[in-house]
Order: C-alpha cells, then sequence, then structure tokens
C-alpha cells in the first residue's frame, strides 16, 4: 500500500473574514447546526478530547458533545477513567471536531471544569435505563477478564434494577471545556486551506487569519 500516493482536492467552499461571526461559539453553533443538517455525517456532536497526565504523557479518545453554551462544551464520562484522572491532575485540555466529508474542522483549547451533582444527576436519568445500567457495571479504563465478565456483571445489575431507579455512580459526570482559544479550519484546493484563531482579548474576542 503506497500513502504516499493517496490525495485529493479540496474543493467544497472557502472561508473569508467577512464570512465569520464576531463571537466564535456563534460560529461554533452555525457550523454545527449545517454538521448536523447534513446527510454526509452520522456522529456530528463526536469530537476528539486530549489531555495530558501528571507526567506529561498525552493522550486522546473520542466523546460525544451533549451540550454547549456561554460557559463552555459540556460531556460526560466515568470521573475513574484515565481522562478523568488526566483532567483531575491537569484541567487543560483540547477539543477537536472533524467534520472531514464538509472538509472543515474545529479546535478547542480550555479549562475543563465538573459540573454539579444536580446537572449530572439530570443528565445521567435521561440516558435509556440501559445506558445507566451499562455506566454502574463499567469500571471504565480498567482490566477485565472478558467480555463474557463484563456482560454477566451488566445483566445481573439489569435485572436488579429493573423496577427501580438506577442510581447514578458517584464517579460517574460530567465536565464543562471552558473555551480559551478557537480555530476554524474550512479545505481549500492546493493544500491553500482557509484557518482563522479566535483567542480572547479582555472581553472581547480576536481574530486572525493563519496560514495552512
Amino acid at each position: 500500500m503506497d500513502l504516499q500516493t493517496m490525495r485529493r482536492e479540496y474543493g467544497l467552499g472557502s472561508l473569508h473574514r467577512e464570512q465569520l461571526l464576531s463571537e466564535p461559539l456563534k460560529q461554533f453553533e452555525k457550523w454545527m447546526q449545517q454538521a448536523v443538517e447534513s446527510d454526509a455525517l452520522s456522529d456530528p456532536t463526536a469530537m476528539t478530547l486530549a489531555t495530558v497526565n501528571a507526567q506529561q504523557i498525552p493522550s486522546q479518545r473520542v466523546v460525544l458533545l451533549k451540550a454547549y453554551d456561554h460557559q463552555g462544551f459540556r460531556f460526560y464520562t466515568n470521573k475513574n477513567s484515565q481522562k478523568g484522572q488526566d483532567i483531575s491532575a491537569n484541567a487543560q485540555t483540547a477539543l477537536h471536531f472533524a467534520w472531514l466529508p464538509l472538509e472543515r474542522q474545529v479546535s478547542i483549547i480550555g479549562k475543563a471544569v465538573p459540573l454539579d451533582d444536580e446537572d449530572n444527576d439530570r443528565y445521567f436519568h435521561s440516558r435509556p435505563k440501559e445506558s445507566q445500567v451499562a455506566a454502574l457495571a463499567s469500571q471504565q479504563s480498567r482490566p477485565v477478564e472478558s467480555r463474557d465478565v463484563l456482560e454477566s456483571h451488566y445483566q445481573s445489575l439489569l435485572k436488579e434494577y429493573e423496577n427501580t431507579e438506577v442510581p447514578r455512580p458517584r464517579q460517574w459526570g460530567g465536565y464543562c471545556v471552558e473555551p480559551q482559544q478557537f480555530e476554524f479550519w474550512q479545505g481549500g484546493q492546493h493544500r491553500l486551506h482557509d484557518r482563522y484563531l479566535y483567542s480572547k482579548d479582555g472581553a472581547n474576542w480576536r481574530i486572525t487569519r493563519l496560514q495552512p
């Protein structure tokens, strides 16, 4: 397989300064809406979450964006997982949306702040019961002997809570990534991509075009 010869041109669109909204959250909302409405994307809310642990070793994984507003971008997880432990040691994180069929990417750098119990409970109990039980059954990121062991534990809990409310595990909850920087990327012909950086300038945002 010759990977060096695999290439394609980007030509779906371009991005110019006058097209950008002054607030990065509004620009993100515009692009997210277009991503959701596109038939080309099966998981528009999927985002790569990058963290760094106490030993300065980075890691990344895909999580789902569950809400966003002027405060930041929310996702939920088991806080005893690797990502949870990383965030506990170093709250600086990066989010990345790769909407490649639209030839677009959005990168966000920010600080992950834990959500409160009320928010965590509300979202946890809005999930399908099967997903609630799965969160209770899984000690995320820890070794397990086999799939059968995990399935057996899950089925046992599913039966136990068949007719009662599933308690939210204390280690399960969400984070709000408070954005400090946004980058919007639109693929361009001949690799002359359009890139714009939003960075904090006091109470406002400064927009800078970046070279591709």
